[in-house]
């Protein structure tokens, strides 16, 4: 399968924060989603990515091009959503298109135009005006006006209601029907990567916690609801890291049917990302 994106041996060091040897693949037609808490690294990874920030060590491409060496063929290729607005606020919806227009070779002013209709965004109004719902949909539109083949995106869908969230997710899902488009997916909603990611990318201070498929790690992943006494017969090859409560211990563990055939614990629960992300954070091996 050809990857979109792959990043080798990122490596990253602040005063305080340091990046450590970071490794992934995306492959073209996937959504991967890259999840941490706050100060894990992942805006750092992003900034790297889009060659923002400098004086990091490793190899990053891009459809195959290097990330540092050819810009332009990158640029042209891939859309951008970040945190926060890139454009100055005195700008319109108008004002955008016809910037755009001169900066992309691939720029498409009838399918911005179209978004812009869909999610019944103001033309002449100007960014300052606009709620933070409105302005993270104008951020989206622009991404993907210019028929990119990545799509970076750091919270992508903060600031937005359940609706607008559901329009948007289903757009990137028909964003890449056609398997040869790519979505790299930074987000805090948990929730929005279990309904449309299939790479999950989880990174804690600094390093790559793990990288395997969603379905992998909400199928085959669980967490053992069990007592003191129960815990103290499970091998430590056995579980990822547990969680200590008043009443019992979650216990993180990375293949429910082996474990259950194993063990005869009956109380293996499924997971979420966030349950996922909480004891590997907090959890102790």
């Amino acid at each position: 399968m050809d990857n979109i994106l792959e990043v080798k041996n990122l490596s990253k060091k602040y005063l305080e924060f340091e990046l450590k040897n970071v490794n992934f693949n995306l492959p073209k037609g996937m959504i991967m989603g890259f999840i941490g808490e706050n100060g894990a690294g992942k805006t750092t990874t992003i900034k790297a990515i889009l060659d923002i920030i400098k004086d990091y060590s490793g190899e990053i491409k891009i459809l195959n091009f290097d990330n540092k060496k050819e810009t332009t063929k990158i640029q042209e290729n891939v859309g951008v959503v970040l945190d926060d607005m890139f454009f100055p606020e005195i700008l319109t919806p108008n004002d955008i298109n016809t910037i755009m227009k001169d900066t992309y070779k691939n720029w498409d002013s009838n399918l911005y135009f179209k978004y812009i209709k869909d999610f019944s965004l103001p033309l002449k109004k100007q960014i300052k005006t606009l709620s933070k719902g409105m302005r993270k949909k104008l951020e989206i539109v622009t991404a993907l006006s210019h028929h990119p083949k990545l799509l970076i995106l750091d919270e992508p869908t903060s600031g937005l209601d359940p609706i607008a969230r559901n329009e948007v997710i289903s757009i990137f899902q028909d964003f890449i029907q056609n398997g040869e488009c790519s979505i790299f997916f930074s987000s805090h909603i948990t929730t929005d990567l279990e309904h449309i990611a299939d790479y999950i990318t989880f990174i804690n201070n600094g390093e790559i916690v793990l990288s395997k498929t969603c379905d992998e790690l909400l199928n085959e992943y669980g967490i053992v609801k069990c007592t003191e006494k129960e815990f103290d017969t499970l091998d430590k090859k056995d579980y990822v890291k547990y969680i200590k409560t008043k009443c019992e211990y979650d216990v993180l563990i990375e293949n429910k049917k082996a474990f259950n055939t194993k063990y005869k614990i009956k109380t293996i629960d499924n997971i979420t990302l966030e349950d996922l992300m909480l004891i590997m954070v907090k959890g102790v091996k």
